[in-house]
């Protein structure tokens, strides 16, 4: 009798302890919301307020993710894989079944800044709401503005396709109690207009952590390190450090050639491609000057992070895969890049003393051998140089071979590709 008393009491104090969890769970998913009313008026929205909205849509970068290849504007379905399966972006138009048409400025509100759907699902954070709740009320209701004024386009929302438990709303609150607080972007008294302008845009639509900061297992940002670089997930590109001048930090940077960057794709001494292209692309190449200059001295001002490198042991220039890159690139890659990888200003890249060639995560020159990549076409860039894929023409052993002798020839000194990490790309 005893005995079972004592399991009695072990199980209620065992529920007990869930029930409070569970209240604690609640508690931290619903902070900072306010309840809506299903009469909720109309946004009353003025020609200033919409041309506004389509700005700030452009600094998102919201058609990138809500516009599938080939598909209607922000009607949705692109496919975004996770470590945990692949998400699908729904329909911003303002068509009333597949869309937003029935959203009140207030949802979408609570949408960006509590990460909640409007019919109260929590939202998954690939949809970077993390990064969004920064933004001010009236920049959320400006971009809604826009996005009523789209033509409504019924495609209907694509389900999820996600890995069990991460499918489930309880999954997903636990991850947001654990992970996310509802917040917003708080101006720095002792900085510049410009400073806290480029920190409000960094941090809140451009979500530039979303790719450039580190994540753990469970998928969440490293706040602690904030612009420190990582994988890009479900990609196979690395989206390199902003605060380490070894990566893409720019503390070293003329203001002007940041915003040249940004706004062409293109420098005398950098180039972006990849992800990054596209960010360029559809986004930074449409922001005022003002807004590019602020974002410059942002970044500019980011503290330097060196991470301590072991020094790379160089590859023996007379080994067989040295010998074997150097073919390759002989054949290849020479007749562009130069003889000694000094490239073709203007044109072509240097590769001798390129720090994206020495990146100890060699991902990004992976990719692009394999796949090509080009800088954006811009407007200051129109027809931009390109690199053409050679997954066609080379084999996984001539991509470790040529990339091994690039990095270890013209005092690059960086640590050689092998051939396990072109086989896992």
């Amino acid at each position: 009798m005893k005995a079972n008393r004592r399991h009695i009491y072990v199980l209620l104090a065992f529920a007990t302890v869930l029930a409070v969890l569970a209240a604690v769970v609640v508690m931290l998913n619903t902070l900072g919301e306010a309840r809506i009313a299903d009469s909720a008026k109309p946004l009353p929205a003025s020609q200033q307020l919409i041309e506004r909205g389509r700005y700030l849509a452009l600094a998102g970068n919201c058609a990138g993710c809500h516009t599938e290849r080939g598909g209607a504007a922000y009607a949705g379905g692109r496919s975004i894989s996770t470590p945990f399966g692949i998400i699908y972006t729904s329909n911003l138009t303002p068509d009333p079944r597949a869309g937003i048409g029935l959203w009140s400025a207030d949802h979408f509100w609570r949408a960006m800044h509590n990460g909640r759907s409007r019919d109260g699902r929590l939202l998954y954070p690939a949809f970077p709401y993390t990064s969004y709740t920064q933004v001010t009320r009236e920049d959320s209701d400006a971009i809604y503005a826009w996005l009523q004024t789209l033509p409504p386009v019924s495609q209907g929302n694509r389900a999820h396709a996600l890995d069990f438990p991460y499918n489930t709303q309880a999954a997903l609150a636990v991850w947001r109690a654990l992970f996310f607080r509802p917040g917003a972007y708080e101006a720095q008294a002792r900085r510049s207009p410009d400073w806290n302008r480029g920190a409000y845009l960094v941090g809140g639509l451009g979500h530039c952590i979303a790719c450039h900061g580190s994540r753990n297992v469970l998928g969440a940002t490293n706040s602690g390190r904030g612009l420190g670089g990582g994988p890009i997930p479900g990609q196979s590109w690395y989206a390199p450090a902003l605060d380490d001048p070894a990566e893409a930090g720019t503390s070293h940077w003329q203001t002007s050639d940041i915003v040249a960057l940004l706004k062409t794709g293109i420098t005398a001494s950098a180039t972006v491609s990849g992800p990054m292209a596209d960010v360029v692309y559809q986004s930074t190449q449409y922001l005022d000057d003002a807004d590019l200059h602020a974002i410059a001295v942002y970044l500019k001002d980011l503290p330097d992070h060196a991470q301590a490198r072991q020094e790379a042991i160089p590859v023996q220039s007379g080994s067989a895969l040295m010998q074997r890159g150097d073919k390759v690139y002989s054949k290849q890659c020479a007749s562009c890049h130069g003889e000694q990888g000094e490239g073709k200003v203007g044109m072509f890249p240097a590769l001798a003393g390129n720090r994206a060639v020495k990146l100890g995560n060699p991902a990004n020159l992976i990719q692009m051998v394999l796949f090509g990549g080009y800088a954006p076409s811009t407007k200051g860039n129109p027809r931009p140089y390109g690199m053409p894929p050679f997954g066609h023409v080379l084999t996984d052993e001539d991509v470790s071979a040529v990339l091994t002798y690039v990095r270890g020839s013209w005092g690059n000194n960086a640590p050689e590709v092998s051939l396990l990490q072109v086989v896992r790309r």
